[in-house]
């Protein structure tokens, strides 16, 4: 094989498949890149991890077509050093790999590319297209509530499916037990009767990097057990996590009547500054519900006491309350709008958080014992 590419075009496809690629492996094959050179001048690129898998396809100049598979963190760091808009030749044979720029010369060790695994996709019946910022929306207002407990592997992803209301749509939601969060889209065409499906976290983080580099719609197939996004030069499949999400609608609180409205940045910055003293381990911020006026504060035994009065819409019976300050930072982090609507029932009740009634997002936040 011989190809000859621009540093930068090989470099951003590079980007785009090394990361897929575990640093330790147990198997040296799955630590290599496959490299398929063809006659009409198309370069792709391919890695997986056995459950995600990215081809990235480009054009170069092909003078050898063939194929190999290398090193993929080598090659990149080796690419990411070389000169800017330097042509980077790549001559494959006997087990080795040379790769030219300039005065820089490398010789790297190839391993075959019958040995290289690929994902069998299978069929994939349903098809639909999302608009690339409805799928960062979906992405960005959800993950940081997936659950990381491998034990509740059935939580480690972002939930899919669709509903047939008077207004069909789909549905992302995460959770790890103490918060939820659900975005609500309308139903794309084509994704009627679509299977419901956990999208793993690992796939989820790398979809979301390659969707700043996308304009336009992503083409989303995908069956029970797979799915594939299509993302212009890039195609990312991953394996669907088998399991079933629990029913969560149960825990999303529809009698909540103690109506808070806040502006949700002044109130991020006074969770924030109080639980700057807050015990690493529970995290725990007290919020203390009066007429218009909400007091936080933070009792730590090692680090003393804060307090910080905000000012609020509410006219209820007051009560306190208390929360995990990291996650109701993280939900803060995801209100856009000037108001943010707290919907509280009692001290030991879940509590409802979205911007309005018309707000695709919506969290649930569990409270704690302060």
């Amino acid at each position: 094989m011989k190809v000859t590419i621009e540093r930068a075009t090989l470099l951003k496809s590079l980007s785009h498949v090394q990361s897929v690629v575990e640093r330790r492996n147990t198997i040296p094959i799955l630590s290599n890149v496959l490299i398929e050179a063809s006659t009409d001048g198309q370069f792709r690129m391919m890695a997986t991890d056995l459950d995600l898998q990215i081809v990235d396809t480009v054009a170069a100049q092909v003078e050898i077509a063939g194929a190999t598979t290398v090193p993929a963190h080598t090659l990149f760091d080796i690419v990411r050093k070389l000169p800017e808009g330097s042509q980077v030749s790549l001559t494959a044979a006997e087990g080795k790999m040379l790769v030219v720029a300039g005065r820089a010369r490398f010789n790297l060790a190839t391993l075959p590319r019958d040995d290289f695994p690929m994902i069998a996709e299978g069929e994939l019946p349903t098809h639909f297209e999302l608009p690339s910022e409805t799928l960062k929306q979906i992405i960005d207002k959800t993950r940081f509530a997936i659950s990381t407990e491998e034990t509740r592997y059935y939580l480690n992803g972002i939930f899919l499916h669709v509903t047939d209301d008077a207004q069909p749509a789909l549905k992302a939601a995460a959770t790890d037990g103490h918060r939820l969060a659900r975005v609500t889209v309308s139903r794309p065409e084509g994704a009627i009767g679509m299977p419901d499906v956990i999208v793993p976290r690992k796939c989820i983080a790398e979809l979301r990097k390659l969707l700043d580099e996308v304009d336009g719609t992503v083409a989303v197939s995908l069956s029970a057990s797979k799915v594939r996004f299509d993302l212009g030069t890039a195609i990312l499949t991953s394996k669907l996590i088998d399991g079933t999400f629990p029913d969560y609608s149960r825990v999303i609180p529809t009698a909540n009547d103690k109506l808070l409205k806040l502006d949700p940045k002044s109130f991020m910055q006074g969770v924030d500054r109080v639980s700057t003293i807050a015990s690493e381990k529970t995290r725990a911020v007290k919020m203390s519900v009066e007429n218009d006026k909400i007091t936080l504060s933070v009792t730590s035994p090692e680090n003393g006491t804060a307090a910080e009065e905000v000012s609020g819409d509410y006219s209820g019976p007051s009560f306190d309350i208390g929360f995990n300050a990291r996650y109701l930072l993280d939900i803060l982090g995801q209100i856009e709008g000037d108001v943010v609507e707290v919907h509280l029932a009692d001290a030991a009740s879940p509590t409802l958080i979205r911007e309005n009634d018309k707000a695709p997002a919506l969290y649930v936040l569990m409270p704690m014992r302060v």
